[in-house]
């Protein structure tokens, strides 16, 4: 079986924004709001431990992956990614 990712990192990457993309968009009857906030602010503390390298290979991750995200409501998510968790600082 061949794999339809050139790495590992950007499997994972792609899994991490499927999991943070439904949790985004699940209504309060779907999901308690209050465990999805925890489970935001874990991955935000985690990818705010990774190395500036590997911050900046996630950043360009997401970046490739936005340029080819269909849907623009989800390609909005990764390119709001690397701000919403803390990966690069606010440009205002």
């Amino acid at each position: 079986m061949t794999s339809s990712y050139p790495s590992l990192t950007r499997a994972l990457a792609e899994a991490l924004v499927d999991v943070l993309w439904f949790i985004d968009g699940s209504a309060d009857e779907q999901l308690d709001q209050d465990d999805a906030v925890k489970v935001m602010e874990g991955v935000a503390r985690m990818v705010g431990m990774l190395s500036s390298d590997q911050q900046q290979e996630l950043i360009d991750l997401l970046g490739e992956m936005a340029t080819t995200e269909a849907n623009p409501a989800r390609r909005e998510f990764l390119l709001e990614f690397p701000e919403g968790f803390g990966l690069v600082g606010d440009p205002s």
